[in-house]
């Protein structure tokens, strides 16, 4: 049996490398009287490169090889990846794939194609790298009904928020530090506003609650507006702030996703996740709370990832696993607006005292925070539990102060 790999960048040539050095272990695993690697795809030349003599431009030389069973995708990206693995799947072969957006936009689609052509299409390494996520949900906790589940999905906004944390610095500081060791790309985007994490919190809600989980209907908010002060404030109130993915369900066939900076108690498994490192929280009938630990990136944890799922499409060649979910015609996710949760919220105020008075009024028994040397016009408290769409109202009523930062308050 063959392989092909579509993408030689970090991640594609990790899995060349980990298929090559690992290849006797692998082999034996497989159940396969062979596993070699056959093709790789990429737009670019590698000279002097290890593989050089692999590489190939022409996607159909993979299509068209009968020997090439399973076909790995790091490409990155909607297109061509989109279109060469729905056309692999069609044509009987298994795809492994660690796409994070190709999955979560596309992922019903092809499920539905592997289905129709009694193939795999596997990816554990598009949620958190080298950590065991999507085979443990679907295997090893599939006796529980997961009630919710929070994550620490994206390691550089981590990376930023323990070293404001930690190390007092500020965001755009902490920015160009993750930058230069390699921790965020050039255009940060993706990290920094959230859209990783959401792609991923996509794919682990799709996976446990059976429809597909699009993108476009998870509010989705990034870390570009913490400050320093809420740094602090957040320590006031026994904890610290985190980047955190969530999904709940909330009834029969709706749930509740999202993904926006949140204060997290110190007790809490998540309020010690620092660094580059991610971690999952899984909330069980059966198990209580199960977390989830390590490198959510990274070379070799995520050609790691790739590997265990061509050894699985190895071990399946004459039919299909069950895992994946199923198309929905409708949006399963409900407005957060209309989920009780607990708002932190800085602001400015002339008067702090009459403001106060303002804000008790409004909102009742509120907790005053506060931190060493704050401006005078500062006030910062936290909201009781209510609806979020019932709290940003009676905000909006308070005239006598201006909003600085809004978070709201995780229950993990």
């Amino acid at each position: 049996m063959n392989v092909a790999i579509m993408g030689y960048g970090v991640v594609g040539s990790g899995v060349a490398e980990v298929l090559k050095k690992n290849h006797d272990s692998i082999l034996k695993k497989s159940l396969q009287p062979s596993l070699d690697l056959k093709y790789i795809l990429d737009i670019r030349d590698f000279p002097g490169d290890p593989n050089e003599s692999l590489m190939i431009r022409d996607f159909n030389k993979i299509l068209e090889d009968d020997s090439v069973r399973v076909v790995v995708e790091t490409m990155g990206g909607l297109h061509p990846a989109f279109d060469f693995v729905s056309a692999c799947l069609a044509a009987g072969k298994s795809v492994v794939s660690s796409n994070k957006e190709l999955v979560a936009a596309k992922g019903d689609v092809l499920l539905q194609i592997a289905e129709e052509h009694n193939v795999n299409f596997l990816f554990e390494a598009s949620v958190g790298g080298g950590i065991p996520i999507l085979r443990p949900l679907s295997q090893c906790l599939a006796a529980n009904e997961i009630y919710e589940l929070y994550g620490i999905l994206n390691g550089t906004t981590n990376f930023i928020l323990t070293k404001m944390i930690d190390d007092g610095l500020d965001f755009d500081t902490v920015l160009r530090m993750a930058q230069a060791n390699g921790y965020a790309e050039k255009d940060p985007t993706a990290d920094v506003e959230g859209y990783d994490a959401c792609r991923k919190i996509c794919i682990l809600a799709s996976l446990i609650y059976g429809k597909h989980v699009y993108p476009e209907a998870v509010y989705t908010e990034g870390i570009t507006g913490i400050d320093l002060a809420d740094v602090e404030y957040a320590k006031s109130w026994g904890g610290v702030i985190k980047l955190i993915a969530m999904a709940k369900e909330v009834s029969e066939n709706r749930i509740s996703a999202m993904v926006c900076p949140s204060l997290v108690p110190a007790c809490s498994q998540l309020a010690n996740v620092n660094d580059v490192f991610n971690a999952i929280l899984v909330r069980g009938d059966a198990t209580g709370d199960v977390v989830f630990y390590g490198r959510g990136a990274g070379k070799l944890p995520t050609a790691s990832a790739i590997v265990a799922d061509i050894i699985d499409c190895c071990q399946h060649t004459r039919q299909k696993k069950s895992f994946g979910w199923k198309s929905s015609a409708e949006n399963i996710v409900v407005d957060h607006l209309d989920q009780n949760t607990s708002l932190y919220i800085r602001a400015s105020a002339e008067h702090t005292a009459d403001a106060l008075s303002a804000v008790r009024a409004a909102f009742g028994d509120v907790q005053v925070l506060s931190r060493k040397d704050a401006p005078a016009d500062e006030i910062a408290f936290v909201t009781p539990v209510d609806t979020e769409r019932a709290l940003r109202t009676k905000l909006r009523t308070l005239h006598c102060i201006k909003p600085l930062s809004v978070l709201h308050i995780a229950d993990c």
